[in-house]
């Protein structure tokens, strides 16, 4: 059984990261975007990330340009947007592919945990994946869903004892 912390992906500033790095929290993974509609999610996301990361709780970014094209810079310009615009301090991936044959693995995975109304596939921008702390995906979220709206389910995992 595959968890979380299996998997590696490139940090924004084009650092290789284990996510095993983050094995034990309870981790919030979204794919996102600079130029979409749903944009200011990344407040959002920020906040929860700054209510409970002392807590053991994560967001992991990861950008995606294949939604109308709506995040077309590069990872430095991606990097830059969030933080000026939105603050974000959680950590931010490079940019990557949610669907078809270049799909990061660690998106394969998580979609194969938890599909969704499009089966294996990711709708559109923001969406979720929480992930408790023993790696397990136990949740996923549709681009609609706002941030604050996690916070219950966040909780829940917290306060969730590893298996």
């Amino acid at each position: 059984m595959t968890l979380l912390g299996e998997f590696t992906a490139m940090t924004i500033d084009g650092k290789e990261q284990s996510l095993s790095d983050y094995s034990g929290q309870v981790v919030l993974v979204v794919n996102t975007a600079s130029e979409c509609g749903f944009t200011p999610q990344f407040a959002g996301l920020e906040q929860l990330w700054e209510t409970y990361r002392d807590q053991g709780f994560t967001v992991i970014g990861f950008p995606c340009n294949q939604f109308g094209g709506q995040d077309p810079g590069t990872n430095e310009e991606i990097g830059a947007f969030c933080q000026q615009n939105y603050g974000v301090t959680f950590p931010m991936m490079a940019k990557v592919d949610v669907n078809g044959d270049d799909t990061h693995p660690v998106w394969n995975w998580l979609k194969s945990e938890k599909g969704g109304l499009f089966g294996d596939r990711i709708k559109w921008n923001f969406t979720k994946f929480l992930v408790g702390r023993d790696g397990h995906v136990i949740g996923r979220y549709t681009p609609q869903a706002e941030p604050h709206g996690l916070a219950e389910d966040i909780e829940k995992a917290l306060a969730a004892e590893r298996r």
